[in-house]
């Protein structure tokens, strides 16, 4: 990628769910693994129950994401 400008910026604004997308994206797959762990991690300090619970189940019906305009 040729002619892109890197910026440090810390608005939060500029953190869309695309953008943290594309930085995922990024990350070669051993760091995603990582992060996947880390995020398992956490998860389950915060509930251990969470390993507890097995035999999940989808939602009946679609998935409705809303965003502020």
């Amino acid at each position: 990628m040729t002619g892109m400008e890197f910026k440090v910026s810390h608005d939060r604004a500029e953190e869309t769910p695309e953008a943290k997308a594309r930085w995922f994206q990024s990350l070669p797959l051993s760091e995603r693994m990582e992060l996947l762990c880390a995020f398992t991690d956490l998860a389950l300090s915060l509930n251990p129950a969470l390993a507890e619970k097995r035999h999940a189940q989808p939602p009946r019906e679609g998935v409705l994401i809303l965003r502020l305009p």
